[in-house]
C-alpha cells in the first residue's frame, strides 16, 4: 500500500470508527460532543482525501477499494448504534444497509465484467443525506431541539431512506446490460 497522503486519512478514518463508537455510548455531555466532533471530522476527511487523492495524482488500488469502504462502515456503524440507542428503528436501518451491500456488490459484479459503475450525482446526494441523519442525530443528543427536533429527524429520516432505493435503483437500471446477457451453456462432446 502506498502510504500516500490521502490513504493515511482513510486509515485513519477507518481506526476513528471505533473511537466514534465509544464516546457514542459513554455517558456525559463532553463524550457526546466528542462523538459528534469525531464523525463530522471523519465524514470531512471523506471529501478531502478523495480531492488530494484526484488534485495530487495519487489515487491508488488502496485507495479505491477502502475509501468507499471506511465510508459504509463509518455510517452504518452511526445507524446500527442508533437503533441500539433507540433513536432511530431497525427498518429504515436496514432499508438503508441493504443497498448498500446491493450497489456493492453491483460493483463489484461489473468489475468481475469489465465495466465500471462510476458513483452518479444520486448517489452523492444519498451520502451527503446519510452523513445529515447521522450528524444531526448526534447533534439533536446533545442540544435537543424538543417536537421540532423529532420532526426534523423525521425528515431526515425519510430524506435517507428515499435516496437510499432511488440511487439505489439508479445504479441498477444503468448496470440492466450485466442482467440482460446469459451465457451459453457449453456443449461437451
Amino acid at each position: 500500500m502506498a502510504w500516500t497522503i490521502p490513504n493515511q486519512l482513510t486509515l485513519a478514518r477507518i481506526l476513528a470508527i471505533p473511537v466514534f463508537m465509544y464516546f457514542l455510548f459513554a455517558q456525559g455531555t463532553v463524550f457526546k460532543i466528542l462523538a459528534l466532533a469525531i464523525f463530522a471530522l471523519a465524514a470531512l476527511s471523506d471529501a478531502v482525501d478523495g480531492y488530494l487523492a484526484r488534485s495530487l495524482k495519487q489515487v491508488t488500488p488502496f485507495g479505491k477499494f477502502a475509501d468507499p469502504i471506511a465510508d459504509k462502515i463509518l455510517v452504518a456503524a452511526a445507524l446500527v448504534s442508533f437503533v441500539q440507542l433507540d433513536e432511530l428503528t431497525a427498518t429504515p436501518v436496514v432499508v438503508i444497509l441493504a443497498r448498500e451491500f446491493l450497489v456493492t456488490g453491483l460493483r463489484i459484479l461489473a468489475v468481475a465484467e469489465g465495466l465500471a459503475i462510476p458513483a452518479s450525482p444520486l448517489g452523492k446526494a444519498k451520502t451527503f443525506s446519510h452523513i445529515g441523519l447521522v450528524l444531526f442525530i448526534l447533534a439533536t443528543r446533545h442540544f435537543g431541539l424538543g417536537p421540532t427536533g423529532m420532526t426534523l429527524k423525521e425528515v431526515f429520516l425519510y430524506l435517507a431512506v428515499a435516496l437510499a432505493v432511488i440511487s439505489g435503483g439508479e445504479y441498477f437500471w444503468r448496470a440492466r446490460r450485466l442482467f440482460g446477457e446469459t451465457s451459453k451453456p457449453s456443449q461437451q462432446g
